[in-house]
C-alpha cells in the first residue's frame, strides 16, 4: 500500500490497494490493481526522456497476474521501466529468491556457499544498469526506484554481519526505547520536553524474561541489525559508483521505509514468518534450538516484537496498525546541487503520496494529463518542496487519512485521532472479544467508534496523552472527518482478516477447473498454484526414467518454510510434505524407482476438520503411488492452512529454496524427463 502512494501520489484505497495485493478483495479500494488512470513516476519520467531502472521489491502487481502468461500490464517493464531485477511478491528468501529478470523468471547467479546475498545481488545490478546506460549517454538523465529486502523478513544475512553486533544489544528492548530517545532529543529530533511513548502492554518487561530467552531475542536483534548494515553498504557502493561518474551531487536522493517496524514475528519471535499468516504458534524451545543458525538458510526467521517496539521509538505499536509507530518513517533527501540545506530536520507534516509532486516540482515538470493515450486522474499529494528549501515553510499538507487491516486514523492541522483494531493493543482488543485477523462486522464498528482516542500533535508527538474526554467536539469532529475522507478515497467497508484473504474467491488465470496440467518451465506463482488446501487432491506425473535411473525433483511446491515436494533420490521415491518448518511426513518407497515410463500419482484423503484459529488445516492420509501400485502413505495430523510461502509450483526442479533441505539443497533437476504433471 505504501509502495503505490511512493510511485503514484495517490492514496493506497484510490490505487486499489487497501491492502496487499495478495489479500485483494473485490471492493473497489481493495481489488489490487492500480489503475492506468494512476500514472507512475516512472511513466511520466520516462515521457521526458529518463532512463528508468526499477530493482529489488516490486509488490505493485495483481497477484494473480505474475506468471508467464500474463498479462504483464502492471510488471515493471508495462509500468515506466525500461529495465528491471527484483522480485515481484511482499518478500522472497534473500539466499534463494523468487527473482524476475526484466519479464521472465531466473535462478540466482550464486549460492549462499558461494556468498550470495540478494542485497548484494541488486546493487551489482544496480551500478550495471547506470553504467550500461551512462557509457552510452552520459548526459542523460536516469530514475531509479532501489527497494532491497531488508529489513523485512525474512532476516538473512552471513554470521560474521551478525556478529559484528554481539553485545551490542545485551540491555533489551526497554533501555533500548530509552538510549534511542536520548539519541533523537540529543540530535535534535524531539525537544527536551517531549515524553516516551509508555510501555506497551503486549510487549513483556525485559527484566523479567529467563536469561536464555534475553540470549535469544538479543541474538534475534544481532540478525537484524546485521542485515540492515550490510544492505546500508550495499547502498554505499551506488553512492560510491555515482561518485565515480560526478554524478552524487546532481542526483536527488529520497530514502524512506514503507511502514514501522514489525511484529509479525510475535511475542517470542519466529524460525517461520508465514507461520503469523497461518496462525500458528511459535514454539519457543524450537527457536532456542535454533540459536546458533538464525539469519542462516535453515530458517525463515523474524525477531520478536519486543524489538519492533524499540525499532519504533518514541511512538506507540508497529507495522500494521494506524498509531505513529506503524505510520511514521525517515524520509531522508539529498540534491546538494540544488538544495542548499544540509544536515537539517524538518518538522512539516508530508505523507508518502507527496513524494511524486515533490520530485515533479523540483524538477520543474507539470504531471501529465493522459500517459499512452490515458487521461490522468488527479494526484492526491501535494509538493514539499518549499518545506525541503525552508524550514520555517508553511505546512502545505493539512489533512490526511489512515487505514490499514481495521485500524483507523486521521491527521489534521496538528491534531490527531486514532482507533485502532483489534483495539489500542493486543490485549485490550481481546478484553473486548477482538483478535487479530477477526473479520469486522457492523456491530463491531459501532462499539469500535466508542474507543477513538485524541492527540494534540503539537504538543505531544509521541501521543501520550489521549484528550478524548477533554476535547468531545474536537474528537467528534475528527471522526465525520475520517469518515468523509474513507468515503472518498473507496475506504470503506472495513476489513480486518489478514491470512484468510490468501483464499479469498477472486479472478484467476485460464478456465475455471477442477483440473490443471503442469509442464516443465517456469514457476507458477504461489497465488496461482492449484489451492489443494484443507481439500482432497490428486497430482498425478507422468515421467520417463532411463535405463541406470534417474534423480532430482519431479515436481515441488514452496521451501524449506513450508511446501511438499515429489522427488527421487539414491534410486527411491520420496514424497515430504513440509509443515511450515516445524513437521515433515515423508513417504519413501522401499524398492528403487523402475526405470522406462512411469505413472506416479499422490492423493490426499481429508480425514478430519481444520482447525484455523490454531494453526492447523485439515488432517488427512498422503498416499503414493507407482504404476497403481501403492508404494507408501502416511497420516497427517496437521497441514497448512491458508499458504506455505511465497514460492508456488515448479516442475522438473525444485525453483528458490529446496523443500527439503535434508536430502537435497538448490533446484535438484530431474536427470529423466517430466512429460507433465496433473492435478
Amino acid at each position: 500500500p505504501t509502495r503505490t502512494c511512493i510511485i503514484t501520489g495517490r492514496n493506497h484505497h484510490s490505487n486499489g490497494m487497501g491492502a496487499i495485493s495478495e489479500w485483494s478483495t473485490g471492493f473497489p479500494g481493495y481489488d489490487g490493481r492500480i489503475l492506468p488512470s494512476h500514472g507512475f513516476i516512472s511513466e511520466t519520467l520516462n515521457m521526458h526522456g529518463y532512463n528508468t531502472f526499477g530493482l529489488g521489491k516490486w509488490h505493485l502487481s495483481v497477484a494473480t497476474e505474475e506468471t508467464m502468461a500474463g498479462p504483464f500490464d502492471t510488471w515493471p517493464l508495462r509500468r515506466g521501466f525500461e529495465r528491471f531485477y527484483g522480485f515481484l511478491g511482499a518478500e522472497t528468501d534473500q539466499w534463494y529468491p523468487d527473482l524476475v529478470y526484466d519479464n521472465h523468471n531466473i535462478t540466482p547467479p550464486a549460492t549462499p556457499d558461494e556468498g550470495y546475498h540478494l542485497s548484494k545481488d541488486l546493487t551489482d545490478k544496480a551500478i550495471q544498469f547506470i553504467g550500461d546506460a551512462h557509457s552510452i549517454t552520459p548526459d542523460k538523465p536516469f530514475f531509479m526506484y532501489f527497494c532491497p529486502g531488508a529489513g523485512h523478513a525474512p532476516h538473512h544475512i552471513f554470521k560474521e554481519e551478525a556478529d559484528k553486533y554481539k553485545g551490542k544489544f545485551d540491555m533489551g528492548w526497554d533501555e533500548l526505547r530509552e538510549q534511542i530517545f536520548a539519541k533523537q532529543k540529543e540530535m535534535g529530533i524531539f525537544s527536551e520536553d517531549t515524553e516516551l511513548s509508555p510501555h506497551d502492554p503486549d510487549v513483556q518487561v525485559w527484566d523479567e524474561l529467563p536469561a536464555e530467552e534475553q540470549e535469544l531475542f538479543t541474538r534475534m536483534m544481532e540478525v537484524w541489525a546485521g542485515f540492515v548494515t550490510y544492505t546500508d553498504e550495499q547502498f554505499g557502493r551506488i553512492l560510491d559508483m555515482l561518485d565515480d561518474i560526478g554524478e552524487l551531487d546532481n542526483t536527488l536522493i529520497m530514502i524512506i521505509s514503507d511502514n514501522g517496524a514489525s511484529p509479525e514475528g510475535g511475542d517470542v519471535g519466529t524460525l517461520n514468518e508465514n507461520d503469523f499468516f497461518n496462525n500458528i504458534t511459535t514454539d519457543i524451545k524450537a527457536n532456542l534450538a535454533a540459536l546458533d543458525t538464525l539469519g542462516g538458510p535453515e530458517n525463515y526467521n523474524h525477531y520478536a516484537w519486543g524489538w519492533a517496539n524499540a525499532g519504533n521509538t518514541p511512538f506507540k505499536r508497529w507495522k500494521k496498525e494506524t498509531f505513529r509507530g506503524g505510520t511514521s518513517d525517515p524520509f531522508v533527501v539529498s540534491w546538494p546541487a540544488k538544495i542548499d540545506a544540509s544536515g537539517e530536520f524538518r518538522t512539516q507534516y508530508g505523507h508518502a503520496i507527496d513524494m511524486v509532486p515533490t520530485v515533479l516540482d523540483l524538477l520543474d515538470i507539470d504531471p501529465p494529463e493522459s500517459i499512452k493515450g490515458v487521461k490522468q486522474d488527479p494526484i492526491e499529494g501535494v509538493s514539499l518542496a518549499g518545506t525541503i528549501k525552508d524550514a520555517s515553510a508553511t505546512d502545505v499538507h493539512t489533512t490526511q487519512y489512515y487505514e490499514v487491516l481495521g485500524s483507523r486514523s486521521i491527521y489534521h492541522d496538528g491534531w490527531r485521532a486514532e482507533c485502532g483494531y483489534p483495539g489500542p493493543n493486543y490485549a485490550t482488543g481481546a478484553e473486548h472479544g477482538r483478535h487479530v485477523g477477526d473479520p469486522i462486522h457492523a456491530d463491531d464498528i459501532v462499539e469500535l467508534d466508542k474507543e477513538w482516542e485524541l492527540y494534540d500533535l503539537r504538543n505531544d508527538p509521541t501521543e501520550c496523552h489521549d484528550l478524548a474526554e477533554e476535547h468531545p467536539d474536537k474528537l467528534e469532529e475528527m471522526i465525520d472527518l475520517w469518515y468523509q475522507e474513507a468515503t472518498t478515497y473507496n475506504v470503506l467497508p472495513l476489513q480486518g482478516t489478514v491470512g484468510s484473504r490468501v483464499s479469498f474467491p477472486r479472478p484467476m488465470p485460464g478456465r475455471a477447473t477442477d483440473k490443471h496440467i503442469y509442464f516443465p518451465g517456469a514457476p507458477v506463482p504461489a497465488l496461482v498454484a492449484p489451492n489443494t488446501y484443507n481439500r482432497p487432491h490428486t497430482i498425478t506425473a507422468e515421467v520417463s526414467v532411463p535405463d541406470g535411473g534417474a534423480e532430482g525433483v519431479i515436481y515441488a511446491i514452496g521451501s524449506n518454510a513450508g511446501g511438499y515436494s515429489l522427488f527421487v533420490k539414491d534410486g527411491k521415491l520420496n514424497f515430504v510434505y513440509n509443515y511450515e518448518g516445524h513437521k515433515r511426513y515423508r513417504i519413501v518407497s522401499d524398492a528403487d524407482l523402475p526405470s522406462g515410463d512411469l505413472t506416479i500419482q499422490y492423493g490426499f484423503e481429508v480425514t478430519g476438520d481444520p482447525d484455523f484459529e490454531n494453526g492447523s488445516g485439515a488432517p488427512g492420509t498422503g498416499i503414493l503411488a507407482v504404476n497403481g501400485k501403492k508404494i507408501g502413505s502416511v497420516d497427517m495430523d496437521k497441514t497448512t492452512p491458508y499458504i506455505f510461502c511465497i514460492e508456488g509450483v515448479s516442475v522438473g526442479y525444485d525453483y528458490g529454496d529446496a523443500v527439503d533441505h535434508k536430502n537435497y539443497r538448490g533446484s535438484f533437476h530431474f536427470t529423466g524427463t517430466v512429460k507433465k504433471v496433473t492435478y
